[in-house]
């Protein structure tokens, strides 16, 4: 059942889409501040997000944005505003599709359907492609790419993060990473994977003490969640 998450400050209009979308089977969640959305964003994950403009405390334009760092499923802005540079900002912070207030929630609903059927398609079409938070590495055609942005990894590299894709949530030792990735037999004094490590988070960008991606486990190995 597909999970979707609507944000609206106005109550008669997230229950009149409630309704419309449960009535089709969708799992829904309704959000009415900015703030307690955002929490609900970064503790769950969903298929499809209906965010409201003006919302209380954090706007659906920096939900939007907060979306975008960690997920790539379709994010519908819901507005009364219908100004060209409001369309213009949501899509350019990542949303997929706008709907103008007031609307017609069969409209909605069939956008919704759409970009429901376009995520799903692009998802199987890519079976050998592995994505966690914007972070995507397609094994069949040897490439890497963060927030659609390709990086440039030796081979090494790439299967460096396509091991540690492939055991997401498991902490790998550096013994078995070496092993695994080289081909060869891991020594204690072997600093060879902390060296590649560190080279793969300045090409990602990461901050070394608190990287968001490859995380280290001290005395163990490395992780990505």
């Amino acid at each position: 059942m597909d999970r979707i998450l609507i944000v609206d400050d106005e109550i008669e209009i997230g229950q009149l889409l409630e309704i419309c979308l449960k009535n089709e089977g969708y799992d829904v969640t309704i959000e009415t501040d900015g703030q307690k959305a955002l929490e609900n964003i970064c503790q769950n994950e969903y298929d499809l997000a209906l965010l409201d403009i003006m919302l209380p405390h954090v706007t659906g334009l920096e939900l939007c944005q907060k979306i975008r760092e960690r997920y790539f499923y379709p994010v519908i802005m819901l507005t009364a505003k219908n100004m060209d540079s409001d369309k213009i900002i949501g899509l350019t912070m990542g949303a997929d599709d706008y709907i103008t207030k007031p609307f017609n929630p069969l409209e909605v609903l069939a956008r919704v359907k759409t970009q429901l059927r376009r995520y799903k398609k692009y998802n199987q079409a890519n079976d050998d492609v592995i994505e966690i938070r914007g972070l995507s590495i397609d094994d069949a055609k040897h490439k890497c790419y963060l927030f659609e942005k390709e990086l440039n990894l030796t081979p090494l590299e790439f299967n460096i993060i396509l091991y540690l894709m492939k055991n997401r949530g498991k902490v790998v030792s550096s013994e078995e990473l070496f092993e695994a990735v080289w081909q060869e037999k891991y020594f204690d004094s072997n600093n060879t994977v902390m060296a590649h490590i560190a080279r793969i988070r300045e090409k990602m960008k990461e901050p070394a003490r608190n990287p968001q991606y490859i995380k280290t486990v001290w005395g163990i190995g490395y992780t990505i969640e």
